[in-house]
């Protein structure tokens, strides 16, 4: 199976236009989504190409291969736009015995918290900071980062899983960083 993660869209139809773009010419099976989909927040600025009616057309046309959670900017309003459910707070999506839990990140990640699930990759957005690492005990964690607002000078960013690696990759399609499932 091949996954394409996301995070913290923020009502950019510019942004997710390039994130499906991949989406489609890597031939991904599954569109998981974690959180902040059509709102821009309200510490954030206005996004370019700022356009939840595009963002939540575009996705609805795909809404049979998305699974998505609720992120901190996300509402009843915004499900109100979509054909698919994202006011979950995680996500459980198994790849054979591969297990991936995606939550947004703003309630069991905070402060490194564990969460409950042990998952074999633990996906997140939140922070707006690309990461994939693997810790002491061998989880992986991958942060996408944003394709909208990526934070601290980082470029906007997604994430791709193909059966065996998982990498972060920029919007222009280089690889940022890569790990071997």
């Amino acid at each position: 199976m091949k996954i394409l993660f996301v995070s913290d869209i923020h009502g950019s139809a510019t942004a997710l236009d390039a994130v499906l773009h991949f989406f489609s010419s890597l031939r991904c099976d599954l569109l998981c989504i974690g959180g902040d989909i059509i709102n821009y927040g309200p510490r954030n600025g206005l996004p370019d190409g700022l356009s939840p009616r595009d963002v939540a057309d575009s996705l609805n046309a795909l809404s049979d291969r998305i699974i998505a959670v609720r992120g901190n900017c996300d509402s009843e309003v915004d499900q109100m736009l979509l054909n698919f459910p994202m006011m979950a707070d995680y996500a459980l999506v198994a790849d054979g015995s591969r297990r991936f839990l995606i939550t947004h990140g703003h309630k069991f990640l905070d402060d490194n918290k564990s969460p409950w699930f042990k998952a074999d990759v633990i996906v997140s957005g939140h922070t707006h900071l690309w990461d994939l690492h693997r810790d002491a005990d061998g989880t992986v964690h991958l942060n996408t980062g944003s394709p909208t607002f990526p934070k601290q000078g980082r470029q906007p960013t997604f994430a791709f899983y193909d059966g065996s690696s998982l990498s972060v990759l920029n919007t222009s399609g280089e690889t940022l960083s890569s790990l071997a499932l």
